[in-house]
């Protein structure tokens, strides 16, 4: 999976989706160094170097959905489906319920529940994002 293919279902349309507040914790500046190493990783096509930071942030941070939600989107475009869905559960679990974080969460199951096979799993999770949307419906 490529990172644009990221981008296109995952990150843009989480983005779309909770253009309202956003709930996010405040970040130890070790971390927010080591994250800012990521992506210039990922931006370089360092997708090994920047698992290995974003590792390296979770040491300091293990509950911080952000970071577990960036591994994920990496473990992605590395094509490891179930870590993938592993990072993205667990950001989930721990992350708030509304916005763009929970939204990216259901996003990143949702494709790899599809890279795995589970159509109706993928199918779910899709849904399930669309239910992190904080704004009005455009309808109204």
């Amino acid at each position: 999976m490529e990172e644009r293919e990221v981008d296109s279902r995952v990150r843009n349309p989480a983005s779309a989706d909770s253009a309202g507040v956003q709930v996010r914790p405040l970040q130890n500046p070790a971390v927010q160094e080591l994250t800012r190493g990521a992506l210039a990783a990922e931006a370089a096509g360092d997708l090994t170097g920047a698992a290995v930071l974003l590792e390296r942030a979770l040491r300091i941070e293990p509950r911080d959905p952000e970071i577990l939600q960036y591994l994920a989107e990496i473990k992605l475009q590395q094509q490891d489906w179930q870590q993938a869905m592993n990072f993205a559960t667990r950001s989930y679990d721990i992350g708030p319920r509304v916005g763009e974080i929970c939204s990216r969460n259901w996003r990143t199951i949702g494709v790899a529940r599809q890279h795995l096979g589970d159509a109706g799993g993928s199918r779910e999770a899709e849904r399930r994002a669309g239910q992190c949307m904080n704004t009005r419906p455009p309808s109204l």
